[in-house]
């Protein structure tokens, strides 16, 4: 006979997270059931006014119905297939990516942000072809929690208690030329930028320095990786932060968060000589662009 578990009330959730869920977040003390638009209910059917859309994901609201339509429709059909075949949906949303971004170039798709930025690390040292490994990221700066994420990450904070972390990474001051310029003796591959750092305490990349970044990364031949994670999907009132700055053409970007409605997505979307460093094998994600969140 199945097992049926009855929850009464949020203190009875409470109490099996106390003793199956690992203690890695602060939970405020609420147990979340529906949602709707701006509006969530918990379990005892209080509602609340949602001004924290989860870290960015619910850009549309919670459970907004062109997208619960468009997935009720597609788990009917086909949720999962590996990328060992070609998936129409994964192709279809790769152009719009492509298209909406106005990069030349091509996508992959994963999970996370954290998957992405992993993606835009090992893209960009396959690019230095051993010769250039090392990448440069700012200082307040934020990019995941994996491994690779946190030693690019620039805040101590994120970092304690996991050394050694991956070895090269380098940071500088956001907002500074100087401090970029120090780096290039270290004969970096990639510079990855937040035009707006959001865990870092909304600091805003200045329209002059990231012209004067770009000059730099041009005239040594290194990578540009705008991370969108937070900042892409329409959050800034374009596409994307960085069609904002006008003239800056990153070679790499970094998506995720509300990509897919609320279902787990993430991209990197390089330019085509960059993206074709990666060969078969090279990289990969098991439920990368399924048919279900590229419905979404």
């Amino acid at each position: 006979m199945p097992y049926i578990l009855k929850i009464m009330n949020t203190r009875e959730v409470i109490k099996l997270y106390d003793k199956y869920v690992m203690n890695t977040y602060t939970r405020v003390p609420i147990s979340m059931v529906k949602g709707k638009g701006t509006k969530l209910v918990d379990l005892e059917q209080n509602q609340y006014l949602d001004f924290f859309p989860g870290w960015g994901v619910s850009i549309l609201g919670h459970c907004p119905p062109k997208v619960v339509s468009h997935i009720k429709d597609q788990v009917r059909k086909l949720i999962h297939v590996p990328n060992n075949y070609y998936n129409h949906l994964q192709a279809r949303l790769a152009r719009m990516l492509v298209k909406i971004s106005r990069i030349k170039g091509k996508v992959f798709f994963c999970n996370s942000g954290a998957e992405a930025n992993e993606a835009a690390f090992k893209l960009a040292r396959l690019y230095g072809k051993g010769n250039r490994y090392v990448i440069v990221t700012m200082n307040n700066s934020f990019h995941g929690r994996t491994l690779a994420c946190i030693s690019a990450t620039g805040q101590k904070k994120y970092k304690k208690g996991f050394e050694p972390l991956v070895p090269g990474f380098i940071h500088v001051e956001f907002n500074d030329i100087r401090s970029l310029k120090k780096s290039l003796r270290e004969n970096p591959v990639a510079v990855v930028l937040e035009l707006i750092q959001g865990e870092g305490g909304i600091n805003v990349a200045g329209y002059d320095y990231v012209m004067e970044l770009q000059r730099i990364c041009k005239q040594h031949d290194i990578l540009i990786i705008v991370d969108e994670v937070q900042t892409g999907m329409g959050r800034t009132g374009r596409w994307f932060a960085f069609q904002h700055f006008s003239g800056l053409e990153p070679d790499i970007i970094t998506i995720a968060k509300g990509i897919a409605g609320g279902l787990p997505m993430g991209a990197m979307i390089a330019r085509n000589e960059i993206a074709d460093c990666f060969k078969p094998g090279m990289h990969a994600s098991t439920f990368g662009g399924s048919p279900l969140v590229c419905k979404a």
